[in-house]
Parts: C-alpha cells; sequence; structure tokens
C-alpha cells in the first residue's frame, strides 16, 4: 500500500528544501516528498507551476498533503490543487500547520501508512 506523499511549498527555496532534508533524515525514503520554493526569478515568493510539479513528483494513489510556510504558499496551493484533474483534486490537501514541524510530523505518520485524513489531522493538531 502507498504511503501518503508530502509537499512542502516555501517562499525560500533554503527553508523549503531545509525542512524537506529534516524530513528525509527523520522517515528516510518511507514517503514520496517534494519541495520547491521561490519565485520563478529564484527571489522570495512562490510559482504556480513548481507547486504542480512538486505535486506530481510527490504524486501517491493515499493522496499528497501539502505544508506552506505564508499566506501566498497558501494560495497558491489551493490553486495549484483546484487546477488539478477531478480525479486527483480529492487526494490533495494543504494542511494548516507549521511548515517545517508539520512536515516532520505528517511525514512520521504517513510512513505508517496513516490515511490522508490521518496524516492532515495529524499536522494540523500542532496548532490546537
Amino acid at each position: 500500500m502507498a504511503n501518503v506523499g508530502i509537499v512542502i511549498v516555501s517562499h525560500s527555496p533554503k527553508v523549503a528544501e531545509g525542512a524537506a532534508d529534516m524530513v528525509r533524515q527523520m522517515v528516510g525514503d518511507a514517503v514520496p516528498l517534494a519541495w520547491t520554493g521561490g519565485d520563478p526569478d529564484g527571489g522570495l515568493g512562490t510559482d504556480l507551476a513548481k507547486i504542480m510539479a512538486a505535486i506530481d513528483a510527490a504524486w501517491s494513489d493515499a493522496g499528497v498533503a501539502i505544508l506552506v510556510d505564508l499566506g501566498g504558499a497558501e494560495t497558491n496551493s489551493e490553486m495549484a490543487v483546484e487546477m488539478l484533474d477531478e480525479a486527483r483534486r480529492d487526494l490533495v490537501v494543504v494542511c494548516n500547520a507549521p511548515v517545517v514541524e508539520g512536515a516532520v510530523i505528517a511525514a512520521t505518520e504517513a510512513s505508517g501508512g496513516s490515511s490522508l485524513d490521518a496524516v492532515k489531522r495529524t499536522a494540523e493538531e500542532l496548532y490546537a
């Protein structure tokens, strides 16, 4: 059975890469993982096309949980989800959780074979 994939979206490529590195060190290759950060010119920001590519890279039939750092990353991630074909759209969620801690705890939960709902709930409990 496939594990839920994790996507990390940050305004900073270095933050996104660092968070992904922490996830890999915690769970290894147990979950599909992708990250993206920065605008199309390499500055701070996010890029819709890069987010869509990251979703594709982390795709799992169990779904994909996206962790974001700021409002623009959340807005662009939600737009990316809306642009997916209908069959995939319901299998991708944007988590309301801290990007680094949320990504690590979501990936840890996903590595045990938990459902997309359980992965999202576990990540979001950090804000509860």
